[in-house]
């Protein structure tokens, strides 16, 4: 009885040792050390970013001053830039493209540092005819629209969804048919029949495990939301250079909706169906993510989106995104600097 007792032991030790040797292959032992001792010193504000040259002109300009001891923390491939903004202690971090980056990145953040709210920034296809590139987009509401279930050929709207009847699938949010689309209509339609847009599955930090919920709108914080409105009438650049200037100086605009999905929208005929079918307006490849992470978590967040290309609405010649890029990028900065004094 002895030597099972003993052997249970060193049994459970080895176990021990295994998860321990786990931890520091995945965080190694100095990095946890330097996160505590970053927590230690209170709750910061994370700022999410996409690309460098979305995050370079706050990175880089006078408003973000980097802790003189610590500047940056590299965890997991990410860089997480420690400092102020406003008087306002920040982790600022580059997701790179994609909903998948931006999810990840955004739970590696949550994860390891004491974080107050997300304020999450970038450009964004527009499609919205009402404004105009360069304009700053602050929506109330963010959707995931790239989750489908795609129906078989043959079928309509009255049919049942694959796995509907398990609670996997609903047709409550709607579809696109690509048959209303074809250029030399046919009367048999088409062999890529429809797509049904999907809420997401989350798993709140305040509900039980296992025991999924669905999102399709995530709301951003309400207060965050409230205190936007006073980014109406915020000074922005109009020009790209002394030759290049937009038709009106761009504004800010507090908007209803905005959706993510994995797609570079360059195409007419969906933007327009996105602002028909669910009144969308900034359209992007990661705020949704970040959104719904922070909702999981139960984390106050906020999206900032300047547009920077009209979704293919624009020039046949080109997309407008690559004259006008900077300019919207800069004009997401100067927007994400003032909400932030404003928390203050």
């Amino acid at each position: 009885m002895r030597d099972l007792k003993n052997n249970m032991v060193i049994l459970a030790c080895i176990m021990a040792a295994i998860c321990i040797t786990t931890l520091d292959a995945a965080i190694p032992s100095s990095i946890r050390k330097t996160i505590n001792d970053v927590n230690k010193k209170g709750s910061y504000l994370g700022i999410v970013v996409p690309n460098a040259f979305e995050m370079n002109p706050l990175l880089n300009s006078s408003n973000f001053v980097a802790n003189s001891n610590l500047p940056y923390l590299d965890v997991q491939g990410r860089r997480f830039h420690l400092g102020t903004v406003k008087n306002q202690k920040v982790i600022m971090v580059m997701t790179g493209l994609s909903m998948l980056n931006s999810g990840l990145t955004t739970q590696l953040l949550l994860t390891l540092f004491e974080i107050k709210g997300i304020v999450h920034f970038g450009i964004a296809g527009n499609a919205n005819s009402n404004l105009q590139i360069g304009d700053v987009t602050i929506p109330k509401y963010w959707a995931h629209t790239g989750l489908w279930n795609w129906q078989r050929y043959g079928f309509g709207p009255q049919d049942e969804l694959a796995f509907e009847a398990f609670g996997d699938y609903t047709r409550q949010y709607g579809y696109l048919n690509f048959s209303d689309y074809d250029v030399a209509k046919k009367k048999s339609g088409s062999y890529l029949n429809s797509v049904w847009y999907q809420p997401e599955e989350v798993f709140p930090v305040t509900g039980t495990p296992e025991e999924r919920q669905h999102a399709f709108w995530v709301e951003v914080d309400q207060s965050y939301y409230k205190l936007s409105e006073k980014l109406e009438g915020t000074n922005l650049t109009r020009c790209v250079n002394a030759t290049t200037c937009l038709p009106r100086s761009p504004i800010v605009a507090r908007v209803d909706k905005g959706c993510s999905a994995n797609v570079f929208v360059d195409n007419a005929a969906y933007r327009q169906f996105l602002n028909a079918k669910f009144n969308i307006t900034p359209i992007d490849m990661e705020t949704a993510a970040v959104g719904l992470v922070s909702l999981q978590l139960g984390t106050p967040f906020i999206a900032i989106r300047s547009l920077s290309d009209l979704a293919g609405g624009g020039s046949a010649q080109s997309n407008e995104a690559s004259i006008y890029s900077s300019l919207a990028a800069d004009n997401a900065v100067t927007a994400v600097v003032n909400f932030i004094s404003l928390l203050s």
